[in-house]
């Protein structure tokens, strides 16, 4: 369970990485590529080395080597880790300068906790020596998380898009597990360095939970692997469905907007910006849906005049009767309705007789939200498909 558990994770953790590096072909790489590259690299290698098969055969040829490769990998995906944000919150010399100043300190960090990983082994069993290696490694992981659980915190909360919010904040979480990996760490030094003997060594590890170390010596740095992972990867994930999503949308409402455009624009033509290109470029979906609300809009209010008061209330009181009345559904209805009167009056040159109808219920605060005013349009088109022929109402009426 083990094998499969760590092996599968540096296989996925590998997946990310190439991930990262083949969303940049074809044109500009993405802020922090390398990194984040060598970020998930650096936890694929570190988990790879946690698998017991890996450990087994490493360590057949240098004893408890494995050790010091997989906090070797640790620490270099925590220096990869500030490498990303420093790419992406500062401007570029200054990050330059602070990613040296990091790579250099982590060759400090790994020469010292290699220098007394082999004076452990030529001394044999050294709680001292083996203290100082822990020290080296667990005070510049801790730091590490520490920081980056405050950058990254403080960054979800001035983020505005959703999922970079959340996967911030799923990168927060993660830094906490890795304080718990490195509390865990601590109170381990702490006790070799008292010969307490209050965290057995190299003892094995038979499930992520058992014995109880496991949970914080493989179980909190796992957890905390893969929440960093997903937390940068996710929005970057979701981007390109996002964007997808957005783009699909944009067709369907352009499309489903059509024939109240066509109705509306028939009465006040002038009112069409380009009327030689109606149509929709897959690549400026955005641009088209916004002329084609805007369009719609300034036809409504070119038509104001020719809005009837008598037309709303007979649509509000059909409403009230079928108990939609104050819905959203509902007031496109009587919106609707009060669109095909005036359509039809400024086709038929009717006298403009009668008040004057207000503008449908939100229109105020729905001004300048693309999105909101689509999704209204939307219903009124609905519901203006649905309408009777103004000619039908106004004998009702």
């Amino acid at each position: 369970m083990i094998n499969i558990l760590f092996t599968g994770t540096a296989v996925v953790l590998l997946c990310f990485a190439a991930y990262w590096v083949a969303r940049g072909r074809g044109g500009h790489r993405p802020t922090g590529t390398w990194a984040m590259a060598a970020l998930l690299t650096s936890f694929a290698l570190a988990f790879a080395s946690y698998a017991p098969a890996v450990e087994r055969a490493v360590e057949s040829v240098v004893p408890h080597v494995a050790r010091l490769l997989s906090n070797t990998f640790t620490l270099t995906a925590a220096t990869s880790v500030l490498a990303f944000l420093f790419q992406l919150n500062l401007d570029r010399a200054r990050a330059h300068r602070q990613i040296r100043l990091r790579v250099i300190a982590l060759a400090l960090s790994v020469a010292g906790m290699t220098a007394f990983f082999l004076a452990e082994q030529l001394a044999g069993r050294n709680p001292a020596l083996y203290a100082c290696y822990v020290l080296i490694y667990i005070s510049y992981l801790g730091y590490t998380a520490k920081d980056f659980l405050l950058q990254t915190w403080a960054q979800s909360k001035r983020s505005t898009r959703r999922s970079q919010r959340w996967g911030l904040r799923t990168t927060s979480i993660g830094c906490g597990f890795a304080l718990v990996y490195a509390a865990y760490k601590l109170f381990a030094l702490v006790s070799i360095g008292l010969g307490l003997g209050l965290v057995p060594d190299h003892a094995r590890c038979s499930t992520p939970l058992t014995p109880v170390r496991c949970t914080f010596s493989v179980t909190a740095p796992a957890v905390a692997v893969l929440l960093i992972t997903v937390g940068l990867t996710l929005p970057a994930l979701l981007w390109p469905l996002s964007q997808l999503r957005r783009r699909r949308w944009e067709r369907n409402s352009f499309t489903a907007l059509e024939p109240l455009w066509r109705e509306v624009t028939s009465a006040v033509p002038e009112v069409v910006l380009d009327p030689g290109n109606t149509g929709a470029d897959i690549h400026d979906l955005d641009f088209h849906l916004h002329r084609r609300v805007i369009e719609i809009n300034d036809c409504v209010l070119a038509l104001r005049r020719y809005r009837r008061t008598s037309v709303r209330d007979a649509a509000a009181a059909e409403v009230a009767r079928r108990g939609t009345a104050d819905t959203p559904e509902g007031d496109a209805e009587v919106e609707a309705a009060v669109i095909a009167a005036a359509v039809h009056a400024k086709r038929a040159g009717l006298p403009l007789d009668g008040d004057e109808a207000p503008p449908a219920a939100g229109t105020r605060s729905r001004k300048g939200d693309l999105p909101a005013e689509t999704a209204w349009l939307l219903l009124v088109a609905d519901a203006y498909a649905r309408c009777p022929a103004p000619e039908t109402a106004g004998a009702a009426s």
